[in-house]
């Protein structure tokens, strides 16, 4: 068999997003997501100058939000980075925050993160956790960035405690994970984060009197969608700082 054109999964994940973002799915995101994303930035409890990764960030959009709520303040001036394995999502939400100075794009992999070890004081994934191939080594890496005692919160549609967004699954050019909840908490936990907790946020958008998409039969699939609401999975990293890399001096 033939393997020279067989690309490997961050590969894949770069050349569909890249076809979102000249699609302009990735500024989409925020209209289909800001009740929940909002929701969970509250509970989030940002301060101004923590430090702060969006892994996944797409367009950006919940970037700049975070940007906003850990700007100057009396502990200093916040910084938020953006991460994406898309170049195009990257180069957009770079063009869309030049008044920003308190925010990084990088372009990378979730599963190779390029970033030093203890950082980040908290991380935001929204929307994206399920496209990661290996989601035990993106753990392992958010483990790594994260600083002792940083809070992570990872925010999902696709799971499959709302069996409403297992139809998309079939539907996505790219594997996903559809996992449980009580699967998630057990993965997070086997990572060694502590006080893991999941909760399922609603979705208080108003819906139209009549439903026309190709996702739910009619408005009450829609509005019981809505209901069941999305998984917020959120954790600590103990009191424990990674090493880090071990360097060679000649």
């Amino acid at each position: 068999m033939d393997n020279k054109h067989v690309l490997a999964p961050d590969d894949v994940l770069r050349h569909e997003f890249n076809r979102w973002a000249d699609q302009g799915k990735g500024e989409e995101m925020e209209a289909h997501h800001a009740d929940i994303t909002h929701k969970t930035l509250q509970i989030m409890e940002l301060r101004p100058g923590e430090r702060v990764l969006d892994l996944g960030c797409g367009a950006g959009w919940a970037t700049r939000l975070l940007a906003r709520m850990v700007g100057e303040g009396p502990e200093g001036f916040g910084q938020v980075v953006g991460l994406d394995i898309s170049d195009e999502m990257i180069r957009r939400a770079r063009a869309a925050s030049r008044d920003f100075e308190n925010i990084m794009y990088v372009w990378g992999s979730a599963g190779q993160i390029p970033w030093e070890e203890n950082f980040f004081d908290k991380v935001l994934s929204v929307e994206s956790f399920y496209y990661y191939p290996d989601q035990d080594r993106v753990l392992a890496e958010l483990f790594r960035i994260m600083a002792p005692k940083g809070r992570l919160f990872i925010l999902i549609n696709l799971y499959r405690d709302n069996p409403y967004t297992l139809r998309w699954k079939d539907e996505l050019k790219v594997p996903v994970h559809a996992r449980s909840i009580e699967e998630y908490v057990q993965l997070l936990q086997a990572h060694a984060f502590q006080e893991v907790e999941a909760r399922q946020v609603p979705d208080s958008t108003p819906s139209p009197e009549t439903y026309s998409g190709r996702w739910f039969k009619n408005v009450d699939e829609l509005n019981d969608f809505k209901r069941i609401g999305a998984l917020l999975l959120m954790a600590r990293k103990p009191d424990v700082r990674n090493p880090g890399p071990a360097y060679t001096i000649y």
